[in-house]
Formats: C-alpha cells, sequence, structure tokens
C-alpha cells in the first residue's frame, strides 16, 4: 500500500500527544481536506482524481485520529485549530485555511469531529454537502446539514455550532497590536521622510522592523490594519498616505500568492515608494492652488529623484532592488503614458502595478491640500475598474476589488431601512461582494450610534429575503462623521 502524499510518518515510539506532531498533522489535512474540496468541485464524482483525493484525506485524517483518539477541527474568527492547537497561517496555507473556514462559517459550522474510521463515501457526503450552493442563514443550514448526514447514516461525523463565546476580548486585543503597528509605521516613516530631506541617513533596521510588523499583521488578521487606513490624517498626510499604500500593498500581494520574503520586499517598496517627495519644496507638495509648468515639473521629478535619494542611502545594499524600480515606475501607467516617460519600450514590474493601484485608490480617497473633499472610495474603485485612461493593470485592479469589495472598507452607505452604515470588512463569502459586513451607526431616523453594531448584508431574514441592502453611497462630511473614529 503506497502512503499518502500528506501522510504524517510517525516512528516506533510516536510523538503523536506533542503540539509538533498536531501541528504538522493538522497542516497536512488542511492541505488534503482543501485538495478534495477543488477535485469535487471540479471533476465528476467518479473521475479517479476526486477518488484519489478522498483516499489521501480519508487515510491521513483516520491516521490523525486513532493517534490522538478523534481529530476536532475547529474554527474560530481567521484561525484554524486542530485539536486545540491552532495552525500557524501562513502564505503557502492561506488560501486552504481562508477557504475551509468560508465553508464552515456559511454553512453554520464552528466544529467537525472526525471518529477514526471515516472511509472515501462519508467525506464525499460531507464535503458535496459543505459545497451545496444555498441561502438559508447558517444556523439553518447547519440544521440541514446536520439532518442529511443523520438521513444518509454518516456516523464518523460530529458537527458543532460555533461556541456562544463572547470574543471581545480577543477582537480588542488584535485591534489594540493594529493600532501599535501603525502608529509605530506611521513614526518611522516620518522619521523617514525628514532624515532624506535633512540629508542624514535612515534607521533601516527599523524600517525593516516595521515591515515585519505589516506583514505578519496582515498574514494573521488583515482587517484590523485595513480598517486603519480610513483614518487619513489630513496633516500628516505625506505620512500616513505612505504607511496606506504599505499596507493596501502587502494585502494585495498576500491575495496575488506572493511568499512571505516577497511580502516584506513588496512591503519596502511601498513604504519608499514617495520617498523622493522629500526633496520637492515643502510649499509646491501642499500648495492648495493650480501648478506653474515649473511647480509641475517639480513634482513630476519626484520618481527619479527617489531612486536617486535611495542610492545615497548609507547601507542601500540592504535595501531591495525593487524598492528603487518601483520608485521610477509607479506613475508609468501600464501603458506607459504616465511619467517619467522611458526612454525605451519596457514593462512595468509587478511590485510597480500593485503600488500604482494602492497609490491610486488611497490617494483619490483621502482629503489634502489641492483635494480637500476627499473622492467616494467605491466611486473610485469603479473608475479604477472602468476607465483605461487611469493606467492601472485589470487584473492587479480586480485582485484590488477582491480584497476591498464593490464597497471598499470606510464606505459609507445608506441602507434600505434608512440607516447609515460603514463598511467594516468585505464579506469572507466570494459571492457576497456587493454585501459586505457594515457598522450601523445610525438608527431610521439619522439618530448617529457609537460605536454601533456590526451586521453582515448577506443575513437573510425570516421571510427569505435579505435584512438589509445598500442603496447608494454617501459623503460623510454631509453627516459630520469622521470614519476613522469607527476603526479606532
Amino acid at each position: 500500500m503506497t502512503t499518502p502524499r500528506h501522510s504524517v510518518q510517525t516512528s516506533a515510539v510516536p510523538e503523536s500527544s506533542g503540539d509538533g506532531y498536531t501541528r504538522r498533522a493538522g497542516r497536512a489535512f488542511v492541505f488534503a481536506l482543501y485538495g478534495a474540496l477543488r477535485a469535487i468541485k471540479l471533476y465528476p464524482i467518479e473521475n479517479a482524481a476526486v477518488q484519489r483525493a478522498l483516499d489521501e484525506l480519508a487515510a491521513l485524517a483516520d491516521e490523525v485520529a486513532r493517534a490522538q483518539g478523534e481529530l476536532e477541527v475547529r474554527g474560530s474568527g481567521e484561525f484554524v485549530f486542530v485539536n486545540g492547537t491552532r495552525l500557524r497561517l501562513d502564505l503557502d496555507n492561506y488560501a486552504s485555511f481562508s477557504h475551509i473556514l468560508a465553508l464552515l462559517r456559511a454553512s453554520g459550522v464552528g466544529v467537525v469531529i472526525v471518529r477514526p474510521g471515516a472511509v472515501r463515501r462519508d467525506w464525499l457526503v460531507l464535503l458535496s454537502l459543505l459545497q451545496a450552493p444555498g441561502k438559508e442563514p447558517p444556523p439553518d443550514r447547519f440544521r440541514v446539514l446536520v439532518a442529511k448526514l443523520e438521513e444518509a447514516g454518516i456516523a464518523p461525523f460530529a458537527l458543532g455550532e460555533p461556541a456562544e463565546v463572547d470574543d471581545d476580548a480577543d477582537q480588542e486585543r488584535t485591534k489594540e497590536r493594529a493600532k501599535r503597528t501603525y502608529a509605530q509605521s506611521v513614526a518611522v516613516t516620518k522619521d523617514l521622510m525628514t532624515s532624506v530631506r535633512m540629508g542624514r541617513t535612515p534607521n533601516v533596521k527599523k524600517i525593516k522592523r516595521v515591515i515585519q510588523g505589516i506583514v505578519d499583521q496582515i498574514l494573521n488578521e488583515e482587517a484590523s490594519l485595513i480598517g486603519l487606513t480610513t483614518i487619513r490624517d489630513y496633516d500628516e498626510y505625506t505620512f500616513t498616505h505612505s504607511v496606506n499604500v504599505c499596507i493596501f500593498a502587502v494585502a494585495l500581494g498576500k491575495r496575488l500568492g506572493f511568499g512571505k520574503v516577497q511580502l516584506y520586499d513588496l512591503g519596502f517598496a511601498a513604504l519608499f515608494h514617495d520617498v523622493g517627495k522629500s526633496r520637492v519644496p515643502a510649499d509646491v507638495l501642499n500648495k492648495s492652488g493650480g501648478l506653474t509648468d515649473e511647480e509641475w515639473q517639480q513634482i513630476a521629478s519626484h520618481p527619479w529623484m527617489g531612486v536617486l535619494a535611495l542610492f545615497q542611502v548609507r547601507g542601500q545594499q540592504e535595501l531591495p532592488l525593487r524598492a528603487m524600480v518601483v520608485a521610477h515606475e509607479h506613475h508609468m501607467k501600464n501603458d506607459l503614458t504616465g511619467y517619467p516617460r522611458p526612454i525605451r519600450p519596457r514593462s512595468m514590474s509587478i511590485f510597480s502595478k500593485i503600488v500604482a493601484v494602492a497609490d491610486g485608490f488611497d490617494a483619490a480617497t483621502s482629503r489634502r491640500a489641492y483635494q480637500t473633499t476627499p473622492l467616494d472610495p467605491a466611486a473610485v474603485m469603479a473608475e479604477m475598474r472602468d476607465n483605461p485612461r487611469r493606467g492601472m493593470d485589470p487584473v492587479v485592479v480586480k485582485a484590488f476589488i477582491n480584497l476591498t469589495g464593490i464597497y471598499p472598507v470606510g464606505t459609507l452607505v445608506v441602507l434600505d431601512t434608512f440607516e447609515l452604515g460603514i463598511v467594516h470588512a468585505v464579506n469572507p463569502i466570494a459571492e457576497m461582494l456587493s454585501r459586505p459586513i457594515v457598522r450601523v451607526i445610525s438608527d431610521d431616523r439619522g439618530n448617529l450610534l457609537q460605536p454601533g453594531d456590526l451586521a453582515d448584508l448577506a443575513e437573510l431574514g425570516p421571510n427569505g429575503t435579505y435584512r438589509r441592502t445598500i442603496i447608494k453611497t454617501e459623503n460623510p462630511e454631509r453627516y459630520g462623521i469622521r470614519v476613522g473614529d469607527y476603526f479606532i
């Protein structure tokens, strides 16, 4: 008998009770489960690929269940626990983790216990039911799922609903970590820009630690950090803009499948993308009226001045070369009609395309000296997607929409219940991009609530229709609302 590809090898004296074994076995199980789900979705049940994937999954699950008595898989927030041990979230397992968690949430399942003896047919029935389309709210789907498993005589599985645990403390700790990371990033960016302007050498090691903090936060719980990009401090625009672009770029790189080292390089490039502006006179950068030709040339020179600034940083051998490329290319546009104009034909790097999208979005949705009224985030997203003159790579824009949703985080929306809401997070269900998670911040008479309650716009009411639906977006300044206050 051949050993399944994901089998966890044990010695004569198996260390099956340790966390190390559980983590290795749990990761292998998650990969096998994800593979089986994809195979069932892509091919007919009788296809050899489906049969192999199910056999591999059954063998691995049975191995762990027999070694540790049972196999308990629990989803909690953005994490997967196997037999009480939290699995490490990395880029190589992000897609599998997020897909499995989304399926469990949509089905109202909080925990799956697998007893020894589950065979191919058992797994086929369970996974097919989990992936079956349905519009019922999760609690109803859970009851239907349990009933169908009993009806099919599937005994090795025990399903449980999400634990009724108050996660407020965990959420508050996550939020505090995100705020610390964001504040440190702005402070370091301010020091970076000031150092370059004054001809001093910035602290590259401190910058690296900040980038690592952003990458780690994005990999483990991106929503809190992305929410803080809505602060967009007018007085500190130059610094918060660079940090926001870094956060968006790293989150977008994660969606595009970048590895952790690539994310560090991308974060560096994004944080440094506007370093050339430190060489532009402050009165030109902050001018509220129209620019003269000479002033415009000064602004348009910041990409190549950024490259020169990076070359002059002491210890610049520690800087990724891509940071210089991005500083030079991020305004070129996909068709090279932007600035600076290239001397010969070239293709923009994928890092530059990512930073261009993140930069364009944050700049358009921020209040600046020459843009006192920021644009509506949903309108900016539509413009980036539909107007080719913006020169953004359509694949990267599509990935950005997948990251932020059709209504990006921070968008003020009017609901059909006459309530106001602020988009809090993209809906984890891929088919529900137009139905994000919102924080309802007013009642139906317009009385503002603080902090308000979170509502899933994909939630159905007793009559089978959606409880809330977005009618339109609105300008928060019209209502005297500071969106950032709801994320800090």
